[in-house]
């Protein structure tokens, strides 16, 4: 979207019937779902990149903000998260007495942390000297080295379930608070600070309001459209292969599908080094999700966003990240989309959309056998649980995905829902480069580059390339049109 808007000619080349890969929607019946993200964040950085399209992010999207962003549900408590500074602190005393200062040291603190770290997750980090740059020697005080997320909110929190409500969102990077770098509590700050947003509709419309975009600049969004590989000469990439044979040529390729897949799948083996197939294969990466999706015929009017956690909630991630085998005890995630918005499930009827991390598929757990029990599992904790009572009794559409489903359908290497792990061994200059270092007129965008997996970093991530595409070819952003146009193709595997 945004070369399209700065005089690119484009082709996004796209292998499945819809658009926004993990991002999209999946329609059972009458019901729709989003098939990953489940709320916006930070949505001034979508308004500014449409804005830099000469577009506004509200003539495409409708947001309804979640003040009373997720409800929590311990084994002896539930509480309410809420943005409202005032409603969040009576609710940390009213469960938690005493707790409410370390609330606002968090608030106050983590602002500094975040206003430190900004300019890295904006800039590209390609290279070691990087590292001594102004502003990221002013933020290594922030990167909390040697220190994981639950760290440092133990030094704001002393109730051990006060510290999970503000380290459970590591999971968005598919990752343990225990072993997530410390820097990462930015994540649960941006939720208080800038709050959680439902587009009408779901998140996948971002992504066809993308691809609208595209093409009002003239682009084209070709469906259906698998890439077979990419086309190379020596170690410069001239265009991709489709799965029909077709060879279309083109000046620069951006690729936006799953890294690890794009490059053990669409590269033959033998070109790549840094990453090649051995190598991808002993990089670290994040958990999996089993995902059900519920047409119900009953209207469930629970919270939008609700979070179970196990009884031993640390033992349940580590069984996901460490022992890599399913747990007894899983925590849950749901979103009942529906008490929001209207356009998700007939009346009086409800789109459930059911998340349970799991292991991704280096665990070689076998789902054709344990995903009717594990659906049983799911469903049986939050009959014990939660509010979501007798869903069985009430199914009308059903869709599972399990890390099997997401490695062969959507194409996510092993499985791993967020990507490449965000250990400080695999972030920043040690993170494959927006600007790919293997492949000439290779760029990467989402969450396998810089600066990482989560929807606010991937939108950063396609600045970033684009920033970096624009200087290769000396286009000058005050009047782009006056430059030498360029093809591009953008892949979605």
């Amino acid at each position: 979207m945004l070369l399209a808007s700065k005089g690119y000619e484009i082709t996004v080349l796209e292998k499945q019937e819809y658009v926004g890969g993990r991002n999209s929607a999946i329609k059972l019946g009458d019901y729709t779902f989003d098939m990953g993200p489940t709320f916006l964040s930070m949505p001034h950085i979508a308004e500014e990149i449409f804005a830099e399209c000469e577009r506004n992010l509200h003539d495409y999207l409708d947001l309804k903000e979640l003040e009373d962003m997720y409800e929590l549900i311990f084994p002896d408590k539930s509480m309410m998260v809420s943005r409202n500074p005032e409603k969040m602190r009576d609710s940390i005393e009213a469960h938690f007495p005493g707790e409410g200062r370390g609330y606002d040291r968090f608030m106050t603190e983590t602002k500094s942390r975040m206003d430190a770290l900004t300019p890295i997750l904006q800039g590209k980090m390609d290279r070691f000297y990087h590292y001594f740059q102004w502003k990221v020697l002013k933020a290594l005080p922030y990167l909390s080295f040697g220190s994981s997320l639950y760290d440092q909110l133990s030094k704001y929190f002393q109730h051990e379930q006060l510290k999970l409500a503000f380290t459970f969102q590591s999971k968005y990077l598919g990752m343990s608070p225990w072993e997530c770098p410390g820097a990462f509590s930015i994540l649960s700050w941006m939720e208080h600070e800038y709050g959680i947003y439902h587009p009408i509709g779901g998140v996948n419309k971002l992504s066809e309001a993308m691809a609208k975009v595209i093409e009002e600049y003239g682009g084209a969004v070709k469906l259906n459209t698998p890439v077979k590989k990419l086309l190379l000469k020596g170690r410069a990439v001239q265009g991709v292969e489709l799965a029909d044979g077709t060879k279309v040529k083109a000046d620069e390729v951006v690729v936006n599908g799953d890294f690890a897949h794009v490059m053990t799948s669409l590269v033959d083996e033998g070109i790549l080094q840094k990453y090649s197939n051995k190598k991808l294969a002993k990089k670290k990466y994040s958990c999996s999700t089993f995902m059900i999706y519920l047409g119900l015929n009953k209207q469930y009017n629970l919270p939008h966003h609700t979070i179970i956690f196990a009884d031993d909630y640390k033992k349940n991630v580590e069984e996901i990240t460490v022992s890599k085998k399913l747990s007894k005890d899983p925590s849950i995630y749901i979103q009942n989309a529906s008490v929001t918005d209207p356009t998700l499930a007939p009346d009086g009827k409800s789109a459930l959309y059911i998340l349970a991390p799991v292991p991704n598929n280096f665990s070689q757990i076998d789902w054709e056998t344990h995903k009717e029990s594990f659906r049983d599992l799911v469903f049986d904790t939050l009959e014990k649980k939660s509010g979501f009572k007798n869903l069985r009794a009430h199914i009308e559409e059903e869709r599972i995905l399990t890390p099997n489903d997401w490695e062969k359908e959507v194409l996510v290497y092993k499985g791993a829902t967020f990507n490449l792990g965000h250990q400080l061994s695999q972030m920043m200059v040690l993170r494959p480069h927006n600007q790919f270092e293997e492949l000439k007129n290779c760029w990467l965008v989402g969450g396998g580059t810089h600066p990482g997996s989560g929807l606010p970093t991937i939108l950063e991530s396609a600045r970033i390339s684009t920033r970096l595409l624009e200087e290769k070819h000396a286009i000058s952003s005050s009047n782009p049109f006056l430059s030498q146009k360029s093809t591009r193709m953008e892949k979605v595997q």
